[in-house]
């Protein structure tokens, strides 16, 4: 496990020739990974970071995996990273930010599921999706002027959450 090995399956899959903000997939993935790592967030987090579109998002349906190749992504990543990966891509938005520090809970688009994540659960789902958008408004400034406000008050009400830096890292980006 190591990002070596994950960027060799995401280049197997394509990542470096699916457009998106700021170039490819894969450079997007990279810059996510990275900024985990400078965050000091757990290996496995970053690597979870690195993969975190692997099978696609409720913001980008390009999946480079289906979710019967989990166990692909699993021996790429490990366990921990690889459900992460899972509760990241499952997540739907519009049902799970808004509430999530109230609730706690993750709205599945695969099955329709509701799971109330622990603290343990939540803190890594919460820094991979601030991460992610802050990559996102760098790249785009038409992305940051449709969404930054929105973010700004969803990232705010994560404010217990999220670890620190990763907060403070929106700030500077998005302001307060």
């Amino acid at each position: 496990m190591s990002a070596e090995s994950v960027k060799a399956l995401l280049y197997q899959r394509g990542a470096q020739t699916i457009d998106h903000p700021g170039g490819s997939l894969c450079s997007h993935l990279e810059r996510v990974h990275d900024r985990l790592t400078a965050h000091a967030l757990p290996e496995w987090v970053a690597l979870a970071g690195l993969a975190h579109a692997a099978y696609g998002t409720d913001g980008f349906d390009t999946a480079l995996l289906t979710l019967d190749e989990r166990p692909l992504l699993r021996a790429a990543v490990g366990d921990k990273a690889e459900q992460l990966v899972h509760r990241y891509a499952a997540c739907l938005r519009k049902a799970t930010w808004r509430p999530l520090a109230q609730t706690r809970q993750l709205h599945d688009r695969f099955d329709g599921t509701v799971y109330t994540l622990t603290a343990a659960e939540l803190r890594p789902l919460v820094d991979l999706s601030i991460v992610n958008e802050l990559d996102l408004c760098e790249q785009s400034p038409d992305f940051a002027a449709r969404y930054g406000g929105y973010f700004r008050e969803v990232f705010e009400s994560w404010a217990e959450l999220a670890t620190p830096a990763v907060l403070a890292d929106a700030r500077g980006v998005l302001g307060r």
